[in-house]
């Protein structure tokens, strides 16, 4: 039986799930490829000497295998039973190409015959293909191989999509390189630039962004010369890491096969492994080690190591959960694969500067983070960079196995790449190679990830304007969104959905789980962690002096999920315009730092920039948020929508009110409107609701004219708010999720 595994990147932890159906056998050297949630499979080795040319269809949502039968091709044979072939996925094609067929009937008598056939595969969109199909290639086609690599990339705006075939087995390994136009189908040989990695196979090749990054895989003995006797010299794993730039065609060599590793700082060699990437993060999984299999023991890996090929993005706009008189409780879009957050904000209300002498200056050395410490979302990663002067340089950040001991990485100096060494003390740096950090994934992280849920609703705060605050004097009257300006949303909280009814609920357990801490106190954990010394190009104490007129942006904290109760920031040492970037410094020792208050009735802007290996990648745009007033009452919370026959039904929790009763609520309704075409992030709310009720019904009418917000997901926007004899609170923002639906906001 075919085992499947998964790792769930959240958790980092192995989960076997229960599949049923047609549930193939146990098989090797398979073709492999994941479309959205199905996953097809194609050929292997069942047993020695025989081989498959099966097609079963994993669909991930229900794990149900089915077996699936394609058309054969409309002349010609289907694909004969292989191995060592490659699968490759564009749109609603696979392509196979090449592998290892049996000339013999007898299983027993194995008969090698290399393969440099090619076919496409039709896939049906969400299940099911439709058949094989043979094209008609143009050019001197690759000779027949296996156990080679074959990826596919589209340049950006441009260009046709091409099949890129690197290496594999042939009798000797081979180091060619091939490439196939999809749209003429043409093949060619690419002239490249660079060294050209060693002949190989098994391998693994994988594409992130515009670069083909080839790892590990048998390669020949040192010293031996395999064009003289390519069938009669000895063969080897390594862990030789390379990329092609797809676009140039040129290779770099991120760490050469004459690089010794005596102390296991990055993945050791291996072959038959596996590689897959989620966003711009590299996952390698087990393989073999054949390196003593004159001996008969060759290892098996068990180790799972990720590399980081580049900075994050940026996250989007900081989103508004809940604001009071001196804090606020926000939250932005989870961005993937990375170590944590860097929040901050500015204000126009002054504020005291810290004198920048010596005894007040930010301690710049790295500091140890605990990933294991539940409840806490504070982080303070190793190693964080600029990224305003670093346009045109590559990074790259491996991470993995064990680290006890320095790291002397070669690099080409125009790959810039960061080696992450997770428990480094000392590392040095070679050329402009910079020495980072190296992690290998050890177990589950316990961490909380709050907020990354699937609803029907998204809850925020909204803080009005005055103009917004005062009485309305008709249920008609627009207002127009001012104080918040987002691009992006998803839900603020727990939320369970059904068929009529979408109900939030308190995110106070969030609040408490999630605030910022000082560097101080988060402990070190060998496992996961490194303090690193500067690059030799980096000043002791790079931080810049402000420019007149720049605005100030102030550390809140480092942040491990996407959500942060914010009620104090650090103070900028005098002069200085940031405290944690500028150049490849350490994060600041925060507890060092004064830190200062949030002020009641007071305007903050924030921004969020992602970490991983490779340091702080792009801010987000700005959002701005105002604090409370004492005295005004608070946002209305646990809002409720349900479908009745003449619309919908809100309804919705008295907020505190510290000075007298509540006196009315209103709720409005964001509509369509020829300016929110013109400027979607400027909302226009109509008022559906005016009265003492804590509930409303909005009729069937009124959401004919709603406005559908895609900004994230589609969803109807609504705001709510108090009012008390000192005028109106905060308002709660809903957003009621629409499905996919552009037209109707009710069905």
């Amino acid at each position: 039986m075919l085992l499947i595994l998964f790792w769930q990147l959240v958790t980092n932890q192995w989960f076997l799930p229960a599949v049923r159906g047609d549930i193939p056998p146990g098989c090797a050297a398979h073709g492999f490829v994941c479309d959205g949630t199905r996953i097809l499979v194609f050929g292997g080795m069942v047993e020695y000497g025989r081989y498959s040319n099966e097609l079963y269809e994993l669909q991930a949502s229900r794990w149900l295998w089915k077996k699936v039968k394609p058309h054969p091709p409309s002349s010609g044979l289907p694909p004969c039973p292989r191995l060592g072939h490659s699968f490759s996925l564009y749109g609603n094609k696979c392509y196979l190409f090449g592998g290892l067929a049996n000339e013999s009937e007898d299983s027993n008598n194995n008969v090698p015959r290399y393969l440099n056939d090619f076919y496409e595969l039709e896939l049906q969109h969400g299940s099911g293909v439709v058949g094989w199909s043979i094209p008609v290639t143009k050019g001197i086609v690759p000779s027949p191989r296996e156990s080679h690599t074959a990826v596919i990339y589209c340049k950006k705006d441009s260009g046709s999509p091409k099949m890129y075939v690197f290496g594999g087995m042939c009798g000797a390994r081979l180091d060619d390189l091939w490439q196939l136009d999809l749209e003429t189908m043409s093949w060619s040989k690419p002239e490249t630039k660079g060294t050209v990695p060693l002949p190989r196979s098994l391998h693994t090749a994988s594409v992130i962004g515009n670069k083909m990054y080839i790892f590990g895989g048998w390669v020949p003995h040192k010293g031996e010369n395999t064009e003289t006797s390519p069938h009669d010299c000895e063969w080897r794993c390594t862990s030789s890491f390379s990329y092609l730039n797809l676009d140039t065609a040129e290779w770099t060599t991120l760490v050469s096969d004459s690089q010794e590793d005596k102390k296991n700082l990055r993945p050791r060699p291996r072959a038959g492994h596996c590689a897959v990437a989620v966003g711009t993060r590299l996952y390698f999984w087990s393989g073999r080690d054949g390196y003593k299999k004159a001996l008969n023991s060759q290892v098996c890996c068990k180790d799972l190591w990720y590399l980081d090929t580049e900075k994050p993005p940026a996250p989007s706009q900081v989103q508004l959960i809940k604001a009071t008189t001196n804090s606020f409780h926000v939250k932005w879009d989870e961005v993937p694969t990375v170590e944590g957050y860097l929040l901050q904000l500015n204000t126009d209300l002054p504020y005291q500067a810290v004198s920048s002498d010596s005894s007040a200056a930010p301690n710049m050395q790295g500091v140890r983070m605990d990933p294991h410490r539940q409840g806490s979302n504070s982080i303070i990663p190793n190693s964080i960079n600029d990224t305003t002067n670093s346009a045109k340089t590559e990074h790259i950040a491996v991470k993995g196995t064990s680290v006890k001991n320095k790291l002397d990485l070669k690099a080409s100096t125009d790959s810039n790449a960061v080696l992450h060494s997770c428990l480094a003390t000392n590392v040095s740096n070679h050329n402009s190679c910079v020495v980072d950090m190296l992690r290998k994934i050890e177990g589950p992280h316990t961490s909380a990830n709050i907020g990354v849920l699937s609803s029907c609703l998204d809850l925020r705060t909204v803080i009005p304007e005055p103009s917004v605050s005062s009485t309305v004097p008709s249920a008609q009257t627009m207002v127009t969104q001012q104080t918040i300006k987002t691009e992006s949303s998803s839900t603020n909280g727990a939320v369970v959905k059904d068929e009529t009814s979408l109900t939030t609920f308190s995110t106070k357990s969030e609040v408490d789980d999630t605030c910022a801490l000082p560097a101080t106190k988060i402990s070190r954990v060998e496992a996961h962690a490194a303090a690193m010394p500067f690059s030799k190009e980096t000043p002791s104490n790079p931080v810049a002096t402000m420019k007149a007129g720049e605005r100030q942006w102030c550390d809140v904290g480092i942040f491990k999920n996407n959500t942060a109760l914010v009620s104090q920031f650090y103070l900028l040492p005098k002069g200085k315009q940031s405290i944690s970037k500028i150049g490849n410094a350490d994060a600041p020792d925060y507890s060092l730092l004064k830190k200062q208050d949030l002020v009641p009735g007071t305007g903050y802007r924030f921004r969020v920039a992602a970490i991983n290996g490779c340091g702080i990648g792009p801010f987000s745009k700005i959002s701005e948020f105002k604090t409370c007033i004492p005295g005004f009452p608070g946002a209305p919370s646990a809002v409720r929508i349900s479908k009745n026959v003449e619309g919908i039904h809100l309804s919705w929790e008295p907020p505190t009110s510290p000075s007298g009763n509540i006196l009315e609520y209103s709720a409005y309704l964001a509509i369509r409107t020829a300016q929110i075409q013109d400027n979607p992030s400027q909302l226009v709310f109509m008022r559906i609701y005016c009265g003492l009720k804590t509930s409303c019904i909005v009729t069937a009418g009124q959401l004919a004219n709603a406005h559908i917000d895609y900004t994230s997901r589609p969803a109807i926007v609504f705001r709510i708010s108090a009012k008390n004899e000192k005028g109106y609170g905060p308002a709660t923002q809903v957003r009621w999720l629409q499905g996919n639906n552009k037209k109707a906001p009710l069905n």
